[in-house]
């Protein structure tokens, strides 16, 4: 039997890869994303099929179609396997850009990731992904100007992450 803090702790870094991939999708992070997967990884998703070095290639210049996306989880529930696991993840995904009048390039879909986790070296990461698309809504006329200044994000090292990050790092 399984010690339950190992399956806690297990479950922990198994969302954490989750959400590692979602911001290196939101960043344009690409060695964030492949850092998700092991070496070989296999996804699906809406459009394509293959390795985790091809999908990167293939979604780096849609991504970079959008002024940004906003991935954002929700239920997570993973079955432990010795060191391997089946992960389902329930999230919706927001994607804007130019021009507002495109809904191409202005939703929100709902998806699921249904992941094949391993880990392997102690490292938890993706052996093969289904992005499962369970819908998209126009959100074309729907979005609004900031209120005033603020901060905001960016798809670069200047995000106020990285930012941050680097401050806290650098001591």
């Amino acid at each position: 039997m399984t010690d339950p803090l190992t399956e806690l702790l297990d479950g922990q870094r198994i969302r954490e890869v989750v959400l590692r991939y979602c911001r290196g999708i939101d960043r344009l992070d690409f060695d964030l994303v492949r850092s998700a997967y092991h070496l070989g990884g296999i996804d699906h998703h809406t459009g394509f099929d293959g390795t985790v070095d091809e999908y990167v290639e293939w979604v780096r210049p849609l991504l970079s179609g959008f002024t940004g996306t906003m991935h954002i989880v929700g239920n997570h529930l993973c079955e432990l396997h010795g060191d391997q696991a089946v992960a389902e993840t329930y999230g919706t995904a927001v994607h804007w850009g130019s021009p507002e009048s495109d809904p191409r390039r202005n939703f929100i879909s709902g998806f699921r990731y249904v992941d094949h986790m391993a880990e392997r070296d102690g490292r938890w990461a993706i052996v093969e992904r289904f992005a499962v698309r369970e819908w998209t809504h126009s959100t074309v006329g729907a979005q609004l100007a900031p209120e005033g200044n603020g901060p905001r994000g960016s798809r670069d090292a200047d995000d106020p992450y990285y930012v941050l990050a680097r401050r806290i790092q650098d001591g």
